[in-house]
């Protein structure tokens, strides 16, 4: 069976005017040209810059990806972006379900659930993201919890080809705190688990970490088994940090 090639997308959220932009795609795609043995490597910049973000690394290893889609291929949806729009930027993957927008959106597993099928519809690979509350853990239910939103989040046909599971523990998003590498291992255990019961999807779907993850803990992260690469937030705005969690995967 291959082994499963290690993924480091940068999720840039609402960060980024287009000349910051352009230009930090610009130099991790040189920095990517120059380099061997790399990762899979996608950049998620917000919706207003993906085209220009898509020029600076044409060419390059680097793929595009977005933030988040519409079920529905078009209609009346005002500031909604739909799958086939990515798609024809250039995009290559999208992010769904992140806390975010299950949190600040409302996003239900099947609102979730029917985003990632829209992306498969285009050829968009999705990255489908669980996690659970400071709450949830506390409470003893964290398991539970990611167990049930990928079982609900993950269409019928997700395959190793369509889809990544990204989990973020929420507590951990954008707080500084990580999950320790026993916490990151018995999730990611659990969720392979879950994938490999379901015939769907299959044991080999990729799992990401995300949750705090930077420069400074990739390789602890990285070496955690069961744990296929990283979501990255905050430290994808800084070219050199996240450069560095790109060579940490790499090794």
């Amino acid at each position: 069976m291959p082994e499963r090639r290690r993924l480091i997308a940068g999720n840039w959220k609402m960060n980024g005017l287009l000349a910051d932009g352009a230009a930090r795609a610009r130099d991790l795609a040189a920095r990517a040209r120059a380099a061997k043995g790399l990762p899979e490597i996608v950049l998620c910049p917000p919706a207003t810059i993906l085209g220009e973000v898509g020029k600076a690394i044409a060419g390059s290893p680097l793929l595009l990806g977005a933030q988040d889609c519409h079920a529905q291929d078009k209609g009346a949806f005002t500031g909604d972006i739909a799958a086939p729009m990515l798609a024809e930027l250039g995009c290559r993957y999208v992010i769904v379900g992140h806390s975010e927008r299950r949190a600040g959106h409302g996003e239900t597993d099947a609102a979730v659930r029917a985003k990632a099928e829209a992306a498969h519809r285009t050829g968009l690979a999705a990255i489908v993201c669980v996690g659970e509350s400071r709450q949830e853990r506390e409470a003893g239910r964290h398991l539970a919890v990611i167990a049930r939103q990928v079982e609900a989040s993950l269409p019928v046909a997700a395959s190793p080809q369509n889809t990544v599971v990204a989990y973020e523990p929420v507590w951990a998003i954008g707080t500084g705190l990580t999950a320790t590498a026993a916490d990151i291992a018995e999730a990611h255990g659990h969720l392979r688990a879950r994938l490999g019961a379901a015939a769907r999807a299959g044991g080999e779907v990729r799992v990401l970490y995300g949750g705090s993850a930077n420069a400074r803990n990739a390789a602890e992260i990285l070496a955690v088994a069961g744990v296929d690469g990283c979501l990255v937030g905050g430290a994808s705005l800084d070219a050199d940090a996240f450069w560095a969690m790109i060579q940490a995967a790499a090794q």
